[in-house]
């Protein structure tokens, strides 16, 4: 491909490493972060400007990495001619109105899980006494970004969630304005997802199975992930019944990214939990390995349309994230006694697998930046889960940065949760 011009939009620093892979390619990058507090992030390794909107003339692709109202610019800019991935005011909704979404999967024929929306803790509260039941609180709005207050209800009359939901009413009023409490299902947690190109989805589809628990063992809070297991397949059951019922709405909308729908499913149905309408990460990252054609051309294949079908590596991907303190807690003075500039140093020079999350390069050394906590992302692929378990975890042995942890045990679930899927029916190629 000729040498393009790509800008990169973030709210937050999520696409830094998706913006370093084009730089790598050959391409002018800009890159802008909204957040002023964490502008740091990736300087050294992509270009900046302060200014996204002075540089849309120069850009011959336009990629917007988040939800929140981007959907909304994407595509107005779309409507002027502008190559551009990102979403619409639409596919926003669907990620960040939970309730929304769930009743837009209903009206495209996917069944859902028994749900009501509150404003209200007493009323919440009220609701869990007459209809005691295990209930998931789901906030929605801008408060679901902080995933420690999910929480996932274990007592069948309820009590814990009216425990839950009483502490939130004293310390999380303000913040949560609105929230979903959500009939828990019992099942295995597995997600499908997959690029849609403004008409019509793009094929392999990606199954994948986050882990959100912030200790090994699936215990600890819950954060915005651990790590993630995928592969790459061709349309499935899972598939067929939930996302693909979307894109008749999607090519009306002439949605232009990755959407993922994470599921729950056992032998008796599947039943969808949210949406992803945008990149999800460390996701992408993951999937950036095991798409086997330059990201550049995959980016640009997307915004003109002409991307219908991609080459990918078979068998399994597993991403791991590299990690400081204070993550997954905002904690400004834990960040800036523990990790602010720790030296990320590599024992031998090998980066095969290795992913940039919040840090940046300065005089040839790369650093902790940013404030959460995100260092890196290391990804292992290989035919079989073990063996890209085995080199992810050899690829982490190879780093070293003060206090940094992370889980040993991403992919261990797959063995079980596979046994079971396969059992059901659910990966069989429809």
């Amino acid at each position: 491909m000729p040498k393009k011009k790509f800008l990169f939009v973030s709210l937050d620093a999520l696409i830094n490493d998706i913006a370093w892979q084009v730089v790598k390619e050959g391409h002018d990058v800009k890159y802008y972060i909204h957040d002023k507090s964490i502008r740091d992030i990736a300087d050294g390794f992509v270009p900046k400007t302060d200014d996204w909107k002075e540089e849309v003339d120069w850009a011959d692709v336009i990629v917007f990495d988040d939800v929140l109202g981007q959907g909304k610019k994407a595509a107005e800019l779309r409507k002027k001619g502008k190559r551009v991935v990102g979403g619409t005011e639409y596919t926003d909704m669907l990620e960040d109105d939970r309730s929304f979404g769930q009743e837009e999967l209903k009206k495209a024929g996917v069944d859902i899980i028994p749900f009501a929306d509150f404003t209200s803790f007493d009323a919440a509260i009220d609701y869990v006494k007459k209809n005691p039941a295990r209930y998931v609180i789901k906030p929605s709005g801008e408060a679901q970004n902080i995933k420690r207050l999910l929480f996932v209800g274990e007592e069948e009359d309820g009590v814990d969630v009216i425990q839950v939901l009483e502490a939130y009413k004293k310390s999380w009023s303000k913040e949560i304005k609105e929230f979903q409490l959500q009939r828990k299902v019992a099942g295995v947690e597995v997600a499908v997802g997959a690029f849609f190109n403004g008409r019509e989805f793009v094929y392999p589809v990606n199954i994948n199975f986050e882990h959100k628990r912030l200790f090994s063992g699936d215990v600890g809070p819950s954060t915005g992930e651990m790590g993630t297991t995928m592969y790459w397949s061709g349309p499935n059951q899972i598939f067929n019944e939930t996302l693909r019922k979307m894109e008749p709405k999607l090519k009306q909308e002439g949605y232009i990214g990755y959407i993922d729908l994470n599921c729950i499913v056992n032998a008796s149905g599947i039943y969808p939990l949210e949406f992803t309408a945008r990149f999800g990460y460390p996701t992408i990252s993951i999937q950036q390995e095991g798409i086997q054609m330059p990201m550049s051309e995959f980016l640009e294949g997307l915004a003109s349309g002409e991307l219908k079908e991609f080459k990918y590596k078979k068998g399994f991907q597993i991403g791991v994230r590299i990690l400081v303190p204070p993550y997954p807690f905002n904690d400004p003075q834990t960040f800036e006694a523990y990790s602010k500039n720790g030296v990320i140093l590599f024992k031998k020079p090998n980066l095969d697998g290795i992913h940039i999350g919040d840090i940046k390069e300065h005089q040839g050394e790369w650093l902790v930046a940013g404030n959460s906590g995100v260092a890196l992302i290391v990804v292992g692929t290989a035919p079989t889960m073990k063996q890209a378990q085995t080199q992810v975890y050899n690829r982490i042995s190879n780093i070293m940065i003060p206090n940094m942890y992370f889980r040993n045990d991403i992919g261990d679930r797959w063995y079980e949760d596979s046994d079971k899927l396969h059992t059901w029916g659910y990966l069989r190629q429809v």
